[in-house]
């Protein structure tokens, strides 16, 4: 039906998913692929200088988790693995899917 499915996602509340991963599996049907977001907040608006490198730590970490956490989210698919992306962002969610959009060509 569709070739390329954005799927964001929110990883921290992954029970409010399982209906979007049948859905996005029907757009898919037999040769889509899938692309899962997960946009993290962005820290650039915050005024931490002083605390940079903390707060550097902090982002690779919650990446770190939302890429494992993304990692499950694809065994709850059906379809084959290698047809699902993973992407982690920081920034707004709109700004993130729209840039995806462009990058994937749509």
């Amino acid at each position: 039906m569709y070739k390329t499915i954005i799927m964001p996602v929110d990883v921290f509340e992954m029970e409010l998913s399982d209906k979007a991963v049948r859905h996005a599996e029907f757009l898919a049907q037999d040769d889509g692929v899938i692309h899962l977001l997960h946009v993290l907040p962005g820290s650039a608006s915050l005024s931490l200088h002083r605390f940079a490198a903390d707060v550097r730590r902090f982002e690779e970490h919650l990446q770190h988790e939302a890429e494992e956490r993304l990692q499950t989210m694809v065994s709850h698919f059906t379809i084959d693995p290698s047809r699902i992306k993973q992407h982690v962002r920081f920034g707004s969610v709109r700004d993130e899917v729209n840039e995806l959009a462009e990058e994937l060509g749509g």
